[in-house]
């Protein structure tokens, strides 16, 4: 079983980068599929915390290829500090490999992210601000940057040129900023060309030869399912497909290679930016959560937002993907509640929805329905095996399990690399 995709189910922050590195020692590549350096993996291994943005985690497992795809938009700024930051460490990271269909994040749409993000006013998205959005309306446009088009100088010039001649238009008449020199992104970028050389590859055609050698494959994806730009809560989303469809696109292998969907999920919910989250809260309860669970980004360190365990999501993140498998992340997190309420259904408007209704309005105004769980005060971040849990905590992941139409392969416990129950091997 070679192909395996990572999603996330939420809002992101899930705990991917934990699931793609317990698959380390198994695993012969890790793809980054989407996004950019808008999200972030942290990973515990021993007393060691990495931080990781834009490189797939699978750079941490020594011996695994990490490989950026097609469907990544990548601030080389960003990437090559990430690189010298793992090398100081001890890291060997001469396995990465990039997609030379790759786009790339310039300095104007930092500056556009920026602007425009401050021109919407109370209409605000809530993006990171890291050019990631404007790097993909190019991309549409066909008017981006292609990691390949940095080893041709005429052609890099040309495609710069076309660019700015309408965003210059935009930051001098509508945003009131200064105009940007065609020779200033041109520089910028050829600086980092010979670098970036020996790195980049047919990474389609290399998933490809690896996946007919029966090579297991991990598919990442950056963000969730709830900010997928199709089958998110548009337009609070992210720019990219984060479903395991995008696993497909972005990588440039095929459909048929994939064979098991992996959801990762946390045992509670979280959010960062603006838009719908029915189960959130701000009572002393989202304190809790925030502050046992170290709610803030791992890119932007701000305060996530929280709320309880949200079913009708899960299920409909299983349908999107195809999941197979669940990755219940954070159960530790709970210890010492009472009680613990999961969201079993929606009321919106007096009308009782079991399902994510498809009416972003609906979406908006849905007002939770909570069934209620007993909780443990048992320290479980030792616990090894499914029996070592409390009987109300097997029983919560086990209603958990029922609502969200696939099987919860493994729960994580703590930080630990090594914090988890495996219950179903993720690979076999």
């Amino acid at each position: 079983m070679p192909g395996i995709v990572i999603v996330g189910v939420q809002w992101g922050d899930e705990g991917k980068g934990k699931a793609t590195d317990l698959l380390g020692e198994r695993t012969d590549w890790v793809v980054k599929f989407n996004g950019g350096n808008n999200a972030g993996h942290t990973v515990v291994i021993g007393d060691e915390k990495y931080a990781l943005h834009l490189l797939p985690s699978g750079i941490l497992s020594p011996g695994v290829n990490a490989v950026i795809g097609n469907g990544v938009v990548i601030d080389l700024e960003v990437l090559f500090a990430e690189l010298k930051a793992l090398q100081a460490r001890g890291l060997d990271t001469s396995r990465l490999r990039i997609s030379a269909n790759a786009h790339v994040i310039t300095q104007y749409h930092r500056t556009l992210d920026k602007v425009t993000e401050r021109f919407l006013g109370k209409r605000q998205i809530g993006t990171t601000g890291r050019g990631i959005g404007p790097a993909y309306a190019d991309k549409i446009n066909r008017v981006g940057i292609r990691v390949q088009d940095l080893f041709d100088e005429n052609i890099l010039r040309q495609k710069v040129e076309g660019a700015l001649d309408q965003k210059n238009h935009l930051l001098l008449k509508v945003y009131n900023r200064r105009a940007i020199a065609v020779e200033e992104v041109v520089d910028d970028l050829l600086s980092y060309a010979e670098r970036l050389r020996p790195m980049v590859a047919d990474t389609s055609l290399l998933l490809d030869e690896a996946l007919d050698r029966n090579e297991v494959v991990v598919f990442e994806g950056g963000q969730a399912t709830m900010l997928d730009v199709d089958h998110g809560t548009y337009p609070f989303v992210t720019s990219s497909s984060a479903t395991a469809g995008g696993a497909a696109t972005g990588s440039g292998v095929g459909p048929r290679r994939l064979d098991r969907i992996v959801g990762i999920v946390k045992a509670y919910t979280t959010r960062v930016g603006s838009g719908p989250f029915p189960t959130e809260l701000f009572d002393e309860h989202g304190d809790f959560l925030r502050s046992r669970g170290f709610e803030f980004g791992t890119t932007t360190g701000r305060p996530r937002r929280v709320g309880w365990y949200d079913a009708p999501i899960t299920r409909y993140a299983t349908r999107i993907n195809g999941i197979t498998d669940l990755v219940l992340t954070k159960l530790d997190i709970l210890t010492g509640l009472d009680e613990i309420p999961v969201c079993v259904a929606y009321d919106v408007d007096g009308e009782r929805f079991e399902e994510v209704p498809v009416n972003q309005t609906d979406f908006h105004h849905a007002r939770p329905i909570y069934e209620m769980f007993p909780g443990w005060k048992d320290d479980i971040s030792g616990a090894r095996t499914f029996e070592d849990l409390p009987l109300a905590a097997q029983d919560y992941v086990l209603a958990l399990e029922e609502m969200s139409g696939t099987r919860i392969s493994v729960i994580g416990v703590g930080a630990a690399r090594d914090a988890v129950i495996v219950r179903h091997d993720l690979v076999d």
